[in-house]
């Protein structure tokens, strides 16, 4: 295909031999061809320039907030214009958004990283490992997705939490759906509630370490698998025997 635009550019800049070609119709495509080459490049530019800017806003909203994330200013520290920035989200809200939306499909691609085993109950506990480990590896990014709201919905036409946010955990009941069907989990529970009590025991205790409230003397890191164990044990349980917690006072 390039060969076939240099031959059509040498034969349209100079024409034939007798000079048929009108001067419109050589510039035009030379124009063209600039226009293409340019666009090329600016492609592969705004992406590297956008993964950059999100990664540099998501580090700014971590430490001191979204009040504090300015376009102007964050075009600065990337050494962009805010033109770019502006062209690249539109405005604050939709870099916001774009921002929400990447630390998701970070996290998403990591869980879709465990690939299921014939041991679902397990795959559970390595879902909640792998949690974890997201959250500590980027703890700006965790912010973003788990405890920053001004973020997952940065204005008021955006009252509902993205869809993202919902479906991250995903993995985790298909995992606990595969299970049931090995017989590791009671038929009777709701696959989407054992999930949910996983999500909810790794998402508090990820928030003990990453807010620097862990218990004095005692390391989350020690106790984290461990915990996530009992709590998939438990639900490994006969259905009558876990019904029957609810009954005490």
């Amino acid at each position: 295909m390039q060969e076939d635009l240099v031959r059509k550019w040498r034969v349209l800049t100079w024409g034939a031999a007798d000079d048929s070609k009108p001067r419109r119709y050589r510039e035009a495509f030379v124009t063209a061809l600039q226009y293409d080459g340019a666009m090329a490049r600016l492609k592969t530019h705004d992406e590297a320039l956008r993964l950059r800017l999100l990664h540099r806003a998501a580090a700014t909203v971590f430490d001191r907030g979204t009040a504090a994330l300015s376009l102007r200013q964050l075009a600065a520290d990337v050494k962009t214009s805010t033109t770019a920035v502006y062209s690249l989200f539109g405005n604050k809200a939709g870099l916001l958004r774009s921002l929400y939306e990447e630390a998701a499909r970070l996290f998403a691609a990591r869980l879709a990283a465990i690939r299921p085993t014939d041991d679902p109950a397990g795959d559970v506990i390595r879902l909640g490992l792998v949690y974890r480990e997201y959250a500590i590896a980027n703890p700006h990014l965790y912010a973003i997705l788990f405890s920053d709201r001004s973020v997952q919905c940065p204005s008021e036409s955006e009252p509902e939490r993205p869809r993202e946010a919902i479906e991250t955990y995903r993995p985790l009941v298909d995992a606990v759906r595969r299970g049931q069907q090995a017989g590791q989990f009671g038929s009777e529970s709701d696959p989407e509630v054992i999930a949910l009590s996983v999500w909810g025991t790794a998402h508090g205790l990820v928030s003990l370490v990453l807010s620097g409230n862990e218990p004095p003397g005692l390391a989350v890191a020690d106790c984290y698998e461990r915990a996530l164990g009992v709590l998939v044990a438990g639900w490994r349980v006969s259905e009558g025997e876990v019904q029957g917690f609810a009954d005490v006072p």
